[in-house]
């Protein structure tokens, strides 16, 4: 009896400590898994990260071949995302006589720009360079919905909060230091 519950035992530590892996057969892990497994210090969940940077099956996120390639990723989805808040803020703008929206357009016309140099900026792999810029650009949503006064912002301004927050928390746990 005794022999048999040492057995049961060694074999339960051993599957605990192959993270029961004992047939052989390891989960396989991409770079996007385990970066965005590693940003809950950011309030980013491993979901909203892989849902802002893999929404489309046909996207190269997943097949990102190392970290500061997600991160340039990471980074012209935040550009990309911001040119098309810009691009919705100035439709309504247009059609409506808000100054608030005028205001709040400006602000996405400095993001977008930014944005896009903070983009090349990760791709040439000047990750903390990018980082700050990304910090400062998850502020502009709620700028935007600051100076709207009342005035009926587009839905693309919470889509862009999402993606800039998720951009940030990627850009700011891959950059060395601040």
């Amino acid at each position: 009896m005794a022999s048999s519950n040492l057995l049961f035992s060694l074999l339960f530590a051993a599957a605990a400590v192959c993270g029961g892996a004992i047939s052989g057969v390891a989960a396989a892990t991409t770079v996007l898994d385990d970066v965005c497994g590693s940003l809950g210090g950011y309030y980013v969940t491993p979901d909203a990260c892989l849902s802002a940077l893999c929404h489309d099956p046909s996207s190269p996120c997943a097949a990102a071949r190392d970290a500061p390639a997600l991160a340039a990723l990471a980074a012209r989805l935040a550009a990309s995302n911001a040119t098309a808040a810009r691009d919705s803020v100035a439709a309504a703008a247009a059609s409506s006589s808000s100054a608030g929206l005028r205001a709040c357009l400006q602000l996405y016309t400095g993001a977008a720009a930014a944005l896009e140099w903070a983009a090349g900026s990760a791709a040439a792999g000047r990750l903390p360079g990018a980082r700050e810029v990304m910090d400062a650009a998850r502020y502009v949503p709620s700028g935007c919905d600051g100076v709207a006064a009342g005035a009926a912002v587009p839905a693309a301004n919470g889509g862009f909060d999402a993606m800039a927050t998720v951009a940030h928390a990627v850009l700011a746990s891959l950059s060395k230091g601040y």
